[in-house]
């Protein structure tokens, strides 16, 4: 059982912070931590998001996000290679397997050389083959989230590492933050284990509300992995702190995960009583707001080539490492 420790950017770019996550996640029962590889100067220039766009009846139908306030917001939160380095080191130290998020192809050969074996494909990219292909000749394991694709991308992705042969998981998503219970869907679960031999859940529900109900849920039907924003700051000091767990919930799924059939199923019964809120759909549409921050996020970062930018699913792409 993988229980992933999602640090996003709630380090706020100060590595004092990181160690202190990376310490109190292990002491929760964390087997990854994960950071993410991002840098400001791949953020994407794309006008439509400058202004956005909401119609007469004020539905948005584009998101607004302008790219300076954005690129500011990220540079200041930004881990160099060496703190990538440290933050290795540092996982294996404390127990645990060091995992990051890789946004573009660039960034590959720089983050394979610092000795990760896993890495994470955002669910914005689970269709970007050739991004896909590059990491998995790179890396000895793929996560890849779901969330936000549509299923046609997440078969071929699926049938492609299948047929390469690569050990790889697939985690269900939701991408709406927060997400409410009544829209988890875990039964999408069962659809990616037809696809997968590894599946699991990256949940972004609200931890004031609704703590670890859905992973609980998820690890009772067969989840092999669990992904959470973790934070050890206030939750009003960091972006994602409203969807970020603690060390006590850490250690709520790792001794639930421990339990056999029958206590997990006394446990939801007591703790957890709305879990069929959560089962959702096999298979079904995204809704709305997910379409708008698919839209958004999908291509949030590119390869920069001089003046040009490349996205990730752009068949040029492959070609910019060896």
């Amino acid at each position: 059982m993988k229980i992933i420790a999602e640090f996003c950017q709630n380090h706020n770019g100060r590595f004092d912070i990181l160690k202190q996550m990376i310490s109190e996640a292990a002491e929760g029962g964390a087997t990854h931590a994960k950071i993410q590889t991002i840098f400001a100067d791949d953020l994407a220039f794309r006008p439509e998001f400058e202004e956005g766009l909401t119609d007469a009846n004020g539905q948005v139908k584009v998101i607004k996000r302008p790219y300076q306030p954005e690129y500011e917001r990220l540079k200041k939160l930004e881990l160099t290679y060496e703190q990538h380095r440290r933050f290795v080191e540092e996982c294996r130290a404390a127990g645990m397997e060091p995992l990051t998020t890789a946004f573009n192809l660039t960034c590959i050969p720089e983050v394979r050389d610092l000795g990760w074996k896993s890495i994470k494909v955002a669910s914005y990219d689970c269709g970007s083959v050739p991004l896909i292909e590059a990491l998995a000749d790179n890396f000895d394991e793929l996560i890849v989230s779901t969330g936000a694709s549509y299923d046609e991308e997440i078969e071929a992705t699926a049938a492609l590492l299948n047929a390469r042969g690569t050990k790889y998981t697939l985690l269900h998503c939701v991408t709406i933050y927060p997400t409410p219970l009544d829209a988890m869907h875990l039964n999408r679960i069962a659809y990616l284990r037809s696809l997968a031999g590894s599946v699991g859940l990256s949940d972004h529900s609200l931890v004031s509300r609704d703590g670890v109900k859905a992973d609980l849920v998820a690890i009772h039907l067969g989840a092999d992995t669990i992904e959470r924003h973790f934070t050890v700051l206030p939750e009003d000091q960091t972006r994602d702190g409203k969807v970020s767990i603690t060390k006590a919930h850490l250690r709520e799924m790792a001794d639930f995960a421990a339990m056999d059939r029958a206590a997990q199923e006394a446990y939801l019964a007591e703790h957890v009583p709305e879990w069929e809120i959560m089962m959702g759909q096999h298979k079904r549409s995204l809704s709305d707001a997910e379409l708008l921050n698919r839209a958004y996020y999908r291509g949030r970062f590119c390869n920069k080539i001089g003046e040009r930018q490349i996205f990730n699913w752009d068949a040029e792409a492959r070609q910019l490492i060896g």
